[in-house]
């Protein structure tokens, strides 16, 4: 055959112990001995670790790799910034004011036990609003106590506003703190040509950015559904019912009474937790926003304590004609009991 001029290492040499014969080699205990350090030191070649930036060492012509986990780091890769354990799951929760209601902030952040954040609200020479965070918020749980109460426009621009402010600065979840929800009696059209403006609204706070809406004591509870996003619904019964319960009033003697038709689910509800109260209905009827006229009474609360429970109290048309209703009915004493006192 024609030599295609290839040319080879020389072999590598054998060692002697290892060309004996097999019944040799298993015969001569003195070549197990050796046999064993051999391999021996092959292990060792093989669990070689790097701490410093050198050349690795080869054992048996394989490099060796560096073994990195969470408590052991080479060397070369320590730093000051590692010695501290960072948690990460930790929840970052800040909460922040606007101008309608500083008081209501300053008390929820010192029950929670937190520092108000500070935020830079001012107004422009024509009316418009600035609003800048003067503290990070990336990757935080962000509460923007705001609720949109009189002047109501101006309280509702201003939450907007806030709430972009706090997308923009890479909040983790802003969530919009409205006890007062501004437009909520525009929840459908009761005429013609008229607009819903509670769907309006809950549509600007949407777009605006934020992920979820607490409200309290909503006009009616449909409101909820004009949001697409999560909506908590919270109720002021509680602080009702434990003012009711220092009177120490005989729950024989109670009747619940709402002032208007629709309030009816919100009277029974609340009936049920005055060891479930007898329930009256004031039937109201309107000429015109703002103006009630009183017609009739649906219940008996003749020798009662009448407890006339509302969601808002306005121009209180409602509340004082029902309760001059009521007393011409027989009623022994009248409660008016709200969540909103707007008193305009």
């Amino acid at each position: 055959m024609a030599s295609l001029g290839l040319s080879f290492p020389p072999a590598a040499k054998t060692p002697t112990y290892l060309a004996s014969s097999s019944s040799t080699f298993f015969s001569n205990s003195s070549l197990s001995v050796r046999t064993s350090q051999f391999r021996s030191r092959n292990s060792v070649f093989a669990c070689v670790k790097c701490d410093m930036p050198e050349s690795l060492n080869v054992g048996n012509g394989n490099p060796s790799i560096p073994i990195i986990n969470e408590r052991t780091l080479p060397k070369f890769l320590e730093s000051a910034r590692m010695e501290k354990s960072v948690n990460r799951t930790n929840t970052r929760l800040k909460l922040f004011s606007g101008t309608a209601n500083p008081a209501l902030a300053q008390e929820i952040a010192w029950y929670m036990g937190l520092d108000l954040g500070k935020v830079n609200i001012k107004r422009f020479a024509d009316g418009e609003i600035y609003v800048q965070l003067q503290e990070s918020v990336r990757g935080c749980d962000v509460y923007l106590v705001q609720p949109t109460c009189t002047p109501t426009n101006e309280n509702l621009m201003e939450l907007l506003i806030m709430v972009d402010a706090c997308r923009r600065a890479s909040a983790k979840k802003v969530t919009a703190v409205i006890p007062y929800f501004g437009y909520a009696r525009a929840d459908r059209k009761t005429q013609g040509r008229e607009s819903i403006a509670a769907k309006l609204v809950a549509n600007l706070i949407t777009e605006a950015g934020a992920d979820r809406v607490l409200a309290c004591d909503l006009h009616s509870g449909q409101s909820m559904g004009y949001f697409d996003i999560p909506v908590d619904h919270v109720y002021c019964q509680p602080v009702i019912l434990d003012y009711l319960a220092s009177k120490s009033i005989p729950s024989e003697d109670l009747v619940v009474v709402s002032p208007d038709v629709g309030g009816v689910a919100r009277a029974r509800a609340f009936a049920k937790k005055l060891s479930d109260a007898p329930l009256a209905i004031v039937d109201k009827r309107r000429s015109g926003h703002n103006v009630a006229e009183v017609m009739n009474l649906i219940g008996d609360v003749r020798g009662k304590v009448a407890i006339m429970v509302d969601d808002m109290i306005d121009t209180a048309g409602t509340i004082v004609k029902g309760a001059a209703l009521l007393h011409q009915e027989g009623a022994r004493e009248v409660y008016a009991c709200c969540t909103h006192a707007v008193f305009r």
